[in-house]
């Protein structure tokens, strides 16, 4: 036998070979794109895939992986903007100086008619700011109460707000005590109470603290930080809805004792009972709310922007009171109710992207209502700022070496 008969004789071997154990093993033999032919003459073979080239063998992703592709889509969407409308920050640091004025406001009313109005009084505090990115950090001194120690004072008020594109955040604790004073009173018809404004009553104590969230919808458009944060730039008008929600917890301490020695010793001369409802040592209550609204920026001219805001909350609220009374039932002190709450933020601003200057204001509303009484309590805030960017970003610098 020749060199090239035996050479064709091995390969038609191996191919018997290779067809017999296929058909052992059970393995399919058809044509389509994966055939592969070996000569014209020889016979169409199947070959099938390795199991992991099989499209049916291929590992789908894992759930973390799943998990962590969903996170970075929500975190490239939380930075996403639309630049027509909002120009991002050029500088890394930001230096700032700001007033910060602290407000707060409760109303008591009874279902006989006498309604007390109690205030502390405004603080006003003022100190710098130094900012990297999206992180601040400062101080503020109390001008009005520079006089009296850290550790004499029984006011303590935290409020922070933190602006996203995508969604904000609201922290507040406020605990004022002997610090009130009786903004508005009126005891029933007939009965002039007017001397008795504007005069320090310490009976009252209250603490308010809790956290609100909420997503801006039309985050790409409209800018929070740009009225709120002077991170960004707003360059043409947009308004959004927003949704939110909110945990709180109050809780209001009247000493009636106090009140009834308070009301005859500025009024010796008028008999004044003090209504049964009012006869509560301290309310403690949880409000949940669920929160909508609308914003809008108003751009009005170049580099200035008005932007205003207002969420109303349905508040589910749970509380209870510790009565000092025998006569009353203490079940009218603990009950669920609901209630309107309401937020509303306004700000003016002029930013240039390097210098920027403006005021801002949040004010919170709370109701609490039950058949006897109500009380009604407002807080809030308003700013005032001024401050510069420095350390052009990388991406910018260009443009600072153009100018």
């Amino acid at each position: 036998m020749s060199v090239k008969a035996n050479r064709i004789y091995r390969i038609c071997l191996s191919i018997c070979l290779s067809l017999l154990m296929m058909t052992a093993m059970g393995v399919p033999i058809q044509e389509d794109k994966d055939t592969l032919v070996v000569d014209s003459f020889l016979p169409t073979l199947t070959f099938a895939q390795p199991q992991w080239q099989h499209p049916d063998s291929i590992k789908k992703p894992s759930f973390l992986k799943k998990v962590g592709r969903t996170i970075g889509k929500f975190f490239k969407e939380f930075t996403a903007i639309d630049t027509t409308y909002i120009e991002p920050q050029r500088f890394d640091y930001t230096i700032m100086l700001q007033n910060t004025n602290s407000y707060e406001v409760y109303r008591v009313n009874t279902e006989s008619g006498q309604r007390y109005t109690f205030a502390p009084e405004p603080s006003m505090r003022i100190g710098p700011y130094f900012g990297w990115r999206w992180a601040f950090f400062g101080y503020t001194l109390d001008v009005k109460h520079i006089h009296v120690s850290h550790d004499k004072t029984t006011n303590k008020q935290y409020d922070m707000s933190l602006y996203t594109s995508m969604l904000g955040f609201d922290f507040y604790y406020r605990d004022v005590g002997d610090d009130f004073k009786l903004r508005d009173i009126d005891l029933g018809p007939g009965i002039d109470a007017s001397r008795l404004k504007g005069l320090e009553f310490k009976g009252v104590k209250s603490t308010v603290k809790g956290i609100n969230m909420y997503y801006v919808f039309n985050h790409r458009k409209f800018s929070y930080p740009a009225a709120f944060a002077q991170s960004t730039v707003q360059r043409r008008s947009a308004g959004t809805p927003i949704a939110g929600i909110s945990y709180t917890r109050h809780k209001l301490s009247v000493d009636f004792e106090r009140l009834d020695q308070f009301l005859k010793e500025h009024l010796p001369d008028i008999d004044v009972p003090i209504d049964s409802a009012l006869r509560f040592g301290t309310i403690k209550y949880i409000d949940v709310a669920m929160t909508g609204g609308y914003a809008y920026n108003w751009v009005f001219a170049k580099n200035w922007l008005l932007s205003t805001s207002l969420s109303v909350g349905l508040g589910y609220k749970r509380s209870s009171g510790d009565l000092k009374e025998r006569g009353f039932s203490f079940r009218n002190f603990s009950f669920n109710n609901l209630n309107i709450d309401g937020i509303g933020r306004m700000g003016i601003v002029y930013n240039n992207t390097r210098w920027f200057a403006g005021i801002s204001g949040i004010l919170h509303v709370y109701n609490y209502r039950k058949n006897t009484f109500s009380t009604n309590n407002i807080f809030g805030s308003v700013n005032i700022y001024f401050g510069v960017n420095v350390g052009r970003k990388k991406a910018y610098r260009w443009m600072g070496k153009k100018k």
